[in-house]
């Protein structure tokens, strides 16, 4: 056990330098507050404002108009909406609110209520308006617990019973207590971190099984803790909900008007309301992910982000179980967290300065701001920094995402519920395209916290790149080399992210925040259309994307279409995404 006692040398060395960048951060705070008045210049993190460019950030040759080789450029006629070259949005749906993207949806959908989209695009896009599938309130079912064919009543024998649930009827024994929150703390928490699970095994789960259940925090984050739990078993070993031509679901487990967790799940609603008015760490703990809904979707915030800088990156210095140890040596769970952490910090910062310089509401004032490039040429260098940053077993290759950071066989132990891979089928690849072929399973859910760090990765370099792609679409013919360079960028930013690969894709329950990946998937497919359609973003796709590209964007349609039909089913995003993309894509006979 001493060697639960010694620091991580990685872990401090990692967290020392992300330190560094978020120091490096801390400093910009001053000059980005000055954005937050609207109509003010943004005297931002990348320096004061200049009429013109210094010549060492963007060179002189590349401003005049990108040559257009006799091709027409000019899309069909726009209202004048925008009032500068720009425009930066950070949802989806504000994206479809483009003058462009507009005139195309018209065309191409009819029936998508545009004004009302404009006005309530977030209810739209999460299914609000119009929503009649709720969630079964019942609790005594039976729980299914993942194995093939298998289920535990929580009915059980009075001398092995945890009591103490309203009603009598949702009892449980020390040994499913045991396995359904092993299989939180092994996934879900390594995910997001937000228990203590020496202290839940040491206090919570003893406490329970001697007095029960009753309405504190600890009974309701017991419940969170089992729903969660059996969501895992069930995302990994539970029967897939549809097939689609042979190819199984990536939701697995529990039924669509059941989900899997729902009696613990609900069981935990049913004691929130007692524990709304306390002020406790464990308080916190339940409502911590609330704030996941902000910049996503242009929610606003909670307030929880405004305590984030009192915080501070973790430094995982208390104590922790022996799982805990075992798990980080093999999937690295803290360093993906603190890594993860610090992107989200550079995201905000970006997001802060692009919107209050390039946002829909953004009115031009004099002198004029420096230019978009250069602004965004600044972000990209701070994102390789991040990237620059992260231990070798956290890296990737930048142009191929799906590359494994070490080698398989060390994730694997005779405690592990994963199978071990087949051998050879993904050879040096974590994530590939290839769905037909049988997924591999990873213990502590290494696959979803890799995914999700290379896909966010990614996904901030698109949102810092997608202006481009407006002045692109609305005034090409003031489009520079440099402009074509960024659309350019932007295009390879949405391509193969992995969290749609294999085999991150079969295991969806286990992706947090299912909704937001879901309309980022339909701005790519509705961009990557109109590089087919529109002739400047066609000459770009032809002569700065490279031979590799047409391969990669077909699979990534491919993979991305894939993704939303999976999850029309049993997803309000992903069906109104579908009902979009029939008016772009052929989409077969499943409509």
């Amino acid at each position: 056990m001493d060697r639960l006692a010694l620091k991580d040398k990685t872990l401090v060395e990692i967290l020392e330098r992300l330190k560094n960048l978020e120091g490096n951060l801390r400093n910009l705070d001053g000059k980005v507050d000055s954005l937050n008045a609207r109509g003010t210049l943004p005297l931002s993190i990348y320096g004061p404002l200049q009429t013109n460019p210094p010549p060492v950030a963007l060179d002189a040759s590349r401003s005049g108009p990108w040559p257009t080789a006799n091709v027409h450029l000019q899309p069909p006629a726009i209202p004048p909406a925008s009032p500068r070259d720009v425009q930066y949005v950070s949802a989806t749906h504000k994206m479809l609110s483009w003058p462009f993207i507009r005139q195309v949806l018209e065309t191409k959908n009819p029936n998508i209520d545009l004004p009302r989209l404009e006005k309530d695009g977030a209810a739209m896009l999460l299914g609000l308006p119009g929503r009649t599938v709720n969630l079964p309130t019942s609790m005594y079912d039976s729980v299914n617990l993942g194995s093939e064919g298998a289920s535990i009543s929580l009915q059980v024998s009075p001398a092995s019973q945890v009591e103490g649930m309203q009603g009598g009827g949702l009892n449980m024994n020390w040994d499913t207590m045991q396995r359904l929150s092993k299989s939180y703390f092994d996934t879900f928490n390594l995910i997001y971190p937000i228990m203590d699970r020496q202290i839940f095994q040491a206090e919570v789960l003893p406490a329970i099984a001697s007095h029960g259940f009753d309405e504190s925090s600890s009974s309701t984050l017991a419940c969170l803790v089992f729903a969660l739990g059996e969501v895992a078993m069930s995302a990994v070993q539970g029967a897939p909900i549809t097939t689609y031509k042979g190819r199984p679901s990536g939701v697995r487990g529990g039924t669509l008007e059941r989900p899997p967790g729902i009696s613990f799940f609900n069981e935990a609603r049913k004691r929130m309301g007692f524990n709304l008015t306390e002020c406790s760490l464990e308080n916190v703990q339940m409502f911590a992910l609330a704030a996941c809904l902000n910049m996503e979707l242009n929610i606003p915030r909670t307030g929880l982000d405004k305590l984030e800088a009192l915080v501070g990156l973790p430094d995982f210095s208390g104590s922790f179980s022996e799982e805990d140890y075992l798990g980080n040596q093999a999937s690295h769970f803290q360093e993906h967290f603190a890594s993860q952490i610090v992107l989200r910090r550079l995201s905000v910062e970006f997001h802060t300065t692009l919107t209050n310089a390039f946002g829909p509401t953004h009115l031009p004032v004099e002198p004029p701001i420096p230019s978009a490039a250069i602004m965004m040429k600044q972000m990209a260098a701070q994102l390789d920094q991040w990237r620059g940053l992260l231990p070798v077993y956290l890296r990737w290759e930048e142009e191929n995402l799906g590359t494994f950071p070490h080698p398989a066989e060390e994730l694997y132990d005779d405690q592990s519920m994963y199978p071990p891979p087949v051998p050879d089928l993904h050879t040096n690849f974590m994530f590939t395209a290839d769905l037909d072929s049988p997924p591999v399973s990873y213990p502590y859910a290494v696959h979803i916290q890799a995914a999700s760090l290379r896909t966010r990765y990614c996904y901030v370099k698109y949102l810092v790149h997608r202006p481009f792609i407006f002045k692109a679409l609305h005034h090409p013919d003031q489009v520079t080399q440099t402009d074509a360079e960024g659309v350019a960028e932007c295009l390879k930013a949405m391509l193969k992210w992995p969290i749609t690969m294999s085999p991150t894709c079969f295991h969806k329950r286990l992706i947090p925040c299912l909704f937001f990946w879901t309309q980022n998937l339909l701005g790519i497919l509705l961009i990557l259309h109109l590089t087919q359609q529109v002739p400047i973003l066609l000459r770009i796709r032809t002569s700065l994307m490279g031979s590799k590209f047409d391969q990669d964007a077909n699979e990534t349609v491919m993979l991305c279409i894939d993704w939303i039909r999976d999850l029309k089913n049993t997803d309000a995003t992903a069906l109104w995404c579908w009902e979009i993309l029939k008016g772009f894509y052929p989409l077969g006979d499943d409509t």
